[in-house]
């Protein structure tokens, strides 16, 4: 039996009817909204709850569809929900309306939603509601944590960690993000005063564990996000013997935009009588965009990207190699359009500049290489342009799935070459597509149609605004020896560093007979780039020589740090921060 559109009353009772014509409250009493999704809706979907005890007129069996149109109504705890309403999120999407039940009554799950259905909210409102009941407890130093994430790629960890940061402060909850690409001091010091919830990719938490900085003995909850992805990097292996180091009895949600065979094995080996649900958007986002193929010669493959690419709004392109990203990223910059590249051998530093460029409007279009199809959550991409059309479908739909996010519109547009016509047929049907082919070329009207407006070119394309340095203190100290009595001198000095961090600086150096002598001097460095400010120490001894070591720290907001601080005698050292 089903119960169909139900509705809420003055009563404070859920009203419906179900399939055998019966009304609902009749059948299961006149329960109120918190009560039903407590003891009904916390089922799964589609699953029989088997008797009812608390039905008048005997035991019924009832099968869930009832929807919910709020997080309140799902169960999320009211801190929870105000902290989603500061960022203007109020309406579960069908993922989390589906999962959030049987995740925040403890269950394991295995949710599969498309690339921007909000698969994301879908596990972090129940690890946060799980913790924050002992949020209130003692601060131990280096308790370990209590929730686990996993993602694949650095990119995908630092976008759960945006989302996980205001939930967490508004529960009193600590969580720390570890990923390979940085210094891992930070985070070492991170997990040594204590954390909550670790996000990580699975390589540099496997790296910690075995140097015995990090350990999963006390973790309640372990969450995979982009399983599938973990399945086509070879990661699987890896996270296999993390999942071993946690608790047998903790919950698992393993979330995926697909569900293929590398995700069912680890979802049989680890996961508990899981609750399998299946949910995309109400306006599925392959749906909601519209999806064309180009036929161009070879020729114009580059004056049709630059005329794309100058249209107003965001457009994501998508090469196949980090070579290719790099080039053409450099042919964009030198036809006018502004660009910048992401792919894997981008340093860390460089791949947050050149996204935050991306989303801040700096530059216009970001050249991709399939590392950015996961977990890059950019809004308002207009334009997705597979520049080589990927080798695999889910790689299509992964790419496309950059625009038409949370219900909004988006074109995806493939380049294709005469050589590539059975290769993008053949793509598009496994996709599941049915793209409108043109026969085009450099100045063919439907560009316009496809990325309408005014074109914009800039003289060199995309230049990087210059680091800003600021200016550090720090302080010194000398002793000498001698001979005679005591005297005390003080000595100042200044230094400057540039780059990353380096600073150079003398502490005050005095001279004269007698005994022992005592300086003091200050220097200037400048810490770190961006947004950093630096402090720097230094000791000076051995009298009228010596040697100076000086030390240079910046905090940074964003990505991670590493500063340097040079001596008078050309030794320094070294440290490194992070977000």
């Amino acid at each position: 039996m089903t119960a169909a559109e139900p509705a809420r009353t003055g009563d404070g009772a859920i009203h419906g009817r179900l399939d055998d014509g019966a009304p609902l409250p009749s059948r299961l009493g006149a329960l109120d909204h918190d009560s039903l999704c407590t003891a009904y809706l916390c089922r799964g979907l589609d699953r029989s709850l088997g008797p009812w005890a608390g039905a008048p007129g005997g035991t019924s069996t009832v099968r869930r569809t009832l929807v919910t149109s709020s997080f309140a109504g799902l169960g999320v705890p009211s801190v929870l929900t105000d902290a989603l309403s500061g960022r203007g999120i109020t309406t579960p999407t069908p993922i989390q309306a589906a999962t959030l039940p049987d995740s925040l009554a403890g269950r394991d799950v295995l949710g599969r939603g498309r690339t921007g259905s909000g698969k994301t909210y879908a596990f972090l409102l129940p690890v946060v509601a799980r913790l924050m009941a002992d949020a209130g407890a003692a601060r131990r130093r280096g308790r370990k944590p209590r929730a686990l994430i996993l993602a694949p790629t650095r990119e995908l960890a630092r976008q759960i960690e945006e989302s996980l940061a205001p939930l967490a402060t508004a529960a009193g909850l600590r969580s720390l993000t570890i990923f390979g690409g940085v210094g891992q001091n930070p985070q070492v010091r991170a997990l040594q005063e204590g954390i909550d919830v670790l996000v990580a990719t699975p390589g540099r938490l496997e790296d910690l564990i075995g140097q015995g900085y990090a350990d999963l003995g006390a973790v309640e909850v372990t969450v995979l996000d982009e399983a599938d992805h973990m399945s086509d990097l070879g990661f699987l292996p890896v996270v296999k013997r993390l999942l071993d180091r946690t608790p047998r009895d903790g919950q698992r949600m393993l979330f995926s935009a697909t569900l293929d065979s590398g995700v069912d094995v680890v979802a049989k080996r680890y996961l508990s009588n899981p609750v399998t649900h299946h949910a995309d958007s109400a306006q599925s986002p392959v749906a909601a965009m519209a999806h064309h193929v180009l036929h161009i010669d070879a020729a114009d493959r580059l004056p049709v990207l630059a005329d794309l690419g100058s249209a107003p709004g965001r457009t994501v392109v998508f090469t196949r190699t980090k070579y290719g990203a790099k080039k053409l990223t450099k042919q964009l910059n030198a036809a006018g359009v502004t660009a910048v590249e992401l792919h894997g051998n981008l340093g860390q530093n460089a791949r947050v500049r050149n996204l935050d460029a991306f989303q801040n409007g700096a530059a216009t279009t970001l050249v991709a290489t399939d590392i950015a199809a996961r977990g890059i959550h950019v809004d308002d991409v207009a334009l997705v342009v597979h520049a080589d059309p990927p080798v695999e479908h889910k790689a299509y739909l992964h790419r496309s799935g950059r625009t038409a996010r949370a219900g909004a519109s988006g074109t995806v547009v493939t380049l294709m070459t005469d050589d590539q016509v059975r290769e993008v047929r053949a793509l598009t049907k496994a996709a599941g597509v049915s793209p409108t082919v043109t026969k085009a070329h450099r100045s063919h009207p439907v560009l316009t149609e496809l990325a309408p407006g005014e074109r914009t070119l800039v003289p060199g394309g995309f230049a990087p605004a210059e680091p800003v340095q600021q200016q550090g203190q720090g302080s010194g100290r000398g002793r000498g020896q001698g001979q005679g009595g005591r005297r005390q001198g003080q000595g100042q000095g200044q230094g400057q560093g540039q780059g990353q961090g380096q600073g150079q600086g003398q502490g005050g150096r005095g001279q004269g007979q007698g005994g022992r002598r005592q300086g003091q001097g200050q220097g200037q460095g400048q810490g770190g780039r961006g947004q950093g400010q630096g402090t720097g120490q230094g000791q000076r001894r051995s009298g009228s020589g010596g040697q100076r070591q000086g030390g240079s720290r910046t905090s940074s907001r964003g990505g991670s740090v590493v500063a340097f601080s040079t001596s008078s005698d050309g030794g320094r050292s070294r440290r490194s921060g992070g977000r």
